[in-house]
């Protein structure tokens, strides 16, 4: 999901538009908007898990509502396209522990560490699995960085820090982007790099600040079922063991094994790190309950009136985390902001449109499904498309409504990256506001949310969160409220609907969105990435073979 934002400062070449302003009269509807957030995040939808009853509530109703607004069907005559998934829940889980050093460490899961595995397999057992701490674990060549250099990690577990090498930095220059997360310091892309090398169980240490939020969010994200994408083999050639550690633990561990995590750290900052055996063992073990499963992308289709066969594309994901660790008796993660907020700002959208009346290209609006297990939804759609990519112009993502009130900015979660951000400026100027940069470019939220598996296809996507500098109180008082989020009510229980929240902010952000959409459905041009972006090859050929 995400919190709040920011990336690389670029200045975006674009084309201009050649289409007239959109209407206006036709902005999406508040009322829909409330209505359909709070119903959406109800108890009677259990959070919304993939593969539960939630699943198909959240489905009935959006194919209710796309069918009101007259849609139609996006994928060939269904509403659905199928994301074969498998759900893993890990039971009886032994302690993490580390043996061979000065002392034993013992880290309990839950508290003190999560683990779980991509593998489709009723047990999984590591014993004694020799220790290797592989700083970022990073292999990077394009770069001149390989945190496993010199050793071969095949069946023995690595320790691995989290975030770039360089997300302390002050500026965006530096080997990994400087304060900008690269892809390289998701933790998706540390564990798949640990199973390319071999690794039979790979931990990610803990840190709230490069991590870019607490442990209770790991642990209320890593207890309970989780979602896989499903595979032919089984997801054999994965780690058998994925999970996360606690900096206190990760401590006790390297002193255990006569290191010191602060000066490990340190040195793997810098280039030409070399990794380092602890001289420890780990062991862990836990059964899986597995169950596969077809989960649904649900797919609307606006047709357009003159180029049907070029689509604008509008996402947002349906999921939440269903039922989660529980705080003060309450174990089901309602996943109000995130979000039910952007859900119903897809149908909202859609609304506006069918009031507004079709547009020379054709609108798709796509809920899908899997977002928190890893963006595995959209992930399927950008591998499966529905509607070819190459004829896809470009998208809107929207991700976690705030509720912060009105502000004098939007954050651009990318800006700079295409020529969508002239289509926003232009929509921004009508509400005498201006698009910022993010102001924690090293949290990553680029790679963590759905426009990302459409941008690594090569299709422009824009996302932006609501401002930060804030109407009332300015950038202290957006601070603050992002802060509170996080802290209090991200991927928790207590993300729930409040019949006092104040949608002026929302229903400013979502006149953008139409206005941006509907201007790019409306227009002729094919805005692209700039010159050097890491997707803009991706486009050009894809366009080429189109």
């Amino acid at each position: 999901m995400r919190l709040l934002l920011a990336l690389p400062l670029l200045l975006a070449a674009c084309q201009a538009s050649t289409a007239e302003a959109p209407e206006t009269s036709a902005a999406p509807s508040e009322a829909t908007m409330k209505r359909l957030t709070e119903r959406l995040s109800s108890d009677e939808f259990e959070g919304r898990a993939p593969g539960t009853a939630g699943e198909r509530k959240t489905l009935d109703l959006l194919v209710a509502e796309f069918t009101r607004l007259g849609l139609k069907p996006g994928n060939n005559g269904s509403w659905f396209q199928t994301v074969p998934l498998v759900e893993i829940a890990a039971k009886n889980v032994s302690p993490l522990t580390f043996t061979g050093g000065k002392q034993t460490v013992s880290a309990a899961y839950g508290p003190e560490m999560v683990v779980a595995t991509y593998r489709v397999t009723p047990r999984v057992e590591v014993k004694d699995s020799p220790v290797v701490f592989v700083g970022y674990g990073i292999n990077a060549p394009e770069r001149g960085w390989n945190d496993y250099e010199g050793v071969d990690v095949k069946g023995k577990t690595v320790v691995i820090l989290v975030n770039d090498p360089d997300y302390e930095a002050e500026g965006l220059t530096g080997p990994f982007g400087g304060r900008a997360m690269t892809y390289y310091g998701r933790w998706t892309y540390k564990y798949e790099e640990a199973a390319r090398q071999g690794a039979a169980a790979a931990i990610i240490v803990h840190d709230t600040v490069p991590a870019a939020y607490g442990w209770n969010v790991v642990q209320s994200s890593w207890t309970g079922a989780q979602q896989m994408a499903d595979a032919a083999d089984g997801n054999a050639d994965q780690s058998a063991a994925i999970g996360w550690i606690t900096n206190d633990k990760a401590k006790a561990l390297m002193a255990s094994a006569g290191q010191d995590l602060a000066a490990l750290t340190a040195a793997a900052k810098r280039p030409g790190f070399k990794p380092v055996d602890l001289g420890v063992v780990a062991s862990v073990g836990f059964e899986n309950d597995v169950r596969k499963h077809q989960s649904k992308n649900v797919v609307a289709l606006l047709p357009g009136t003159e180029r049907p066969d070029e689509y604008v594309l509008y996402t947002a994901h349906w999921d939440h985390l269903g039922r989660c660790e529980a705080v003060d008796g309450d174990d089901i993660c309602n996943g109000a902001v995130d979000n039910a907020t952007g859900t119903a700002g897809l149908v909202a959208l859609a609304e506006a449109n069918v009031k507004a009346g079709p547009t020379p290209r054709s609108q798709l609006f796509l809920a899908v499904t899997a977002e928190e297990s890893g963006l595995l939804g959209s992930a399927y759609y950008g591998e499966h498309p529905v509607m070819p990519l190459a004829q896809t112009v470009g998208g809107i993502n929207m991700d976690a409504l705030g509720f912060a009130g009105p502000a004098r900015n939007v954050v651009v979660v990318g800006k700079g990256k295409s020529g969508l951000d002239a289509y926003l400026d232009r929509a921004l100027a009508a509400q005498k506001r201006v698009a910022s940069a993010e102001p924690t470019p090293e949290k990553g939220f680029y790679y963590r949310s759905d426009h990302f598996s459409l941008a690594k296809h090569g299709v422009p996507m824009l996302y932006f969160d609501g401002g930060d500098d804030l109407v009332t109180g300015g950038k202290a008082a957006g601070e603050a409220a992002a802060k509170d989020y996080e802290v209090n009510r991200y991927h928790a229980p207590a993300d729930e609907y409040d019949p006092a929240w104040d949608w002026t902010g929302v229903m400013q952000d979502m006149a953008l969105y139409y206005r941006v959409g509907r201007e790019l459905a409306s227009a002729s041009d094919w805005p692209n990435w700039v010159e050097g972006d890491e997707f803009r090859a991706i486009r050009d050929k894809s366009r080429a073979g189109k």
